[in-house]
């Protein structure tokens, strides 16, 4: 794809061709809303949170990540609809 592996259209790329969806999260309160928000209202599924320049993994309600990042704001995420 001729860019870095974490440029996010090649990530993307990958998990679309993984046969995951993104989808945009809601906008109701941009700057409270945080990954730990999203982990309660996820308890199930398989999610790739996007933050503002980091990614964060979600499975079935937990998230998984070098640091504690429960309290990163996400922008975006993916997800894979069960089979």
């Amino acid at each position: 794809m001729c860019d870095i592996p974490n440029a996010n259209a090649v990530w993307g790329a990958y998990l679309r061709s993984k046969g995951f969806r993104r989808n945009i999260i809601s906008n109701d309160c941009p700057d409270c809303y945080t990954v730990n928000d999203f982990c309660r209202e996820h308890p199930e599924g398989k999610y790739v949170l996007a933050l503002s320049g980091h990614v964060v993994a979600v499975c079935d309600g937990d998230f998984y990540d070098t640091w504690d990042s429960g309290g990163e704001i996400p922008i975006y995420y993916w997800y894979k609809e069960e089979e």
